[in-house]
């Protein structure tokens, strides 16, 4: 017996696994876009496709060039690090059309979703049970958000 014989089986195996990883590199090449690894294992179009798309958020800049009482009084409440947007909602479209009315807030929910009580919050923020506190009254109605009372 010949060891090339008895080896046919792997010849054909190597035969496969290359045309195999042809294949692979071929797909790869169809599939893979060409910016892929432009920035390490990123894709580099993808910087652009994101700084393409329509803003929706303003920041709490743009809002304060219009609204500088409330911004004032905000600085000195205890709500004085969230973003106008975080209660508010996306405001770029109000911010380059004012005539656009941004949405009225349901204090009942919104504020919830921050200050529900929850073992999982530290223990100096403030935390009510909706329920027992208001009973459904929206919060505004004894609070003033941008003051932080």
């Amino acid at each position: 017996m010949s060891l090339t014989k008895d080896a046919g089986h792997l010849f054909r195996f190597a035969f496969l696994f290359v045309v195999a990883f042809v294949v692979f590199l071929l797909v790869r090449h169809f599939v893979v876009p060409k910016s892929f690894g432009e920035y390490g294992h990123y894709r580099g179009a993808a910087i652009g496709e994101i700084a393409a798309r329509p803003l929706h958020y303003a920041g709490h800049e743009t809002c304060e060039t219009c609204h500088a009482d409330i911004a004032e009084a905000k600085k000195a409440g205890k709500h004085e690090n969230v973003s106008c947007e975080a209660c508010h909602g996306p405001l770029a479209k109000h911010a380059n059309d004012p005539s656009i009315q941004p949405v009225k807030i349901n204090t009942t929910v919104l504020c919830i979703r921050c200050h529900a009580e929850s073992a999982a919050k530290p223990g100096g923020f403030p935390q009510i049970d909706p329920v027992q506190h208001s009973g459904g009254v929206p919060c505004e109605t004894c609070h003033q958000p941008h003051n932080g009372l």
